[in-house]
């Protein structure tokens, strides 16, 4: 298990679960970010990471990222 920060660009992996705060995880939820899906890595920049959940693509701060484990 590993956070999603650790993915390059074009990798992907399947959420086994995530941490936080409860709000966090709503928030994330509400994201499409829940265990067993599957997310892929668009790209990194220096602050965000955009990745594909579902069918969209969504930018998360890697604090944020940090917390989603795959």
């Amino acid at each position: 298990m590993m956070p999603l920060t650790m993915l390059k660009s074009g990798e992907s992996g399947k959420i086994l679960k995530i941490g936080g705060q409860k709000e966090v995880k709503n928030f994330l939820g509400k994201l499409g970010f829940v265990v067993g899906e599957e997310v892929s890595v668009v790209s990194s920049q220096s602050g965000n990471i955009i990745v594909q959940v579902k069918d969209s693509r969504v930018a998360v701060s890697k604090v944020i990222a940090n917390k989603i484990m795959i």
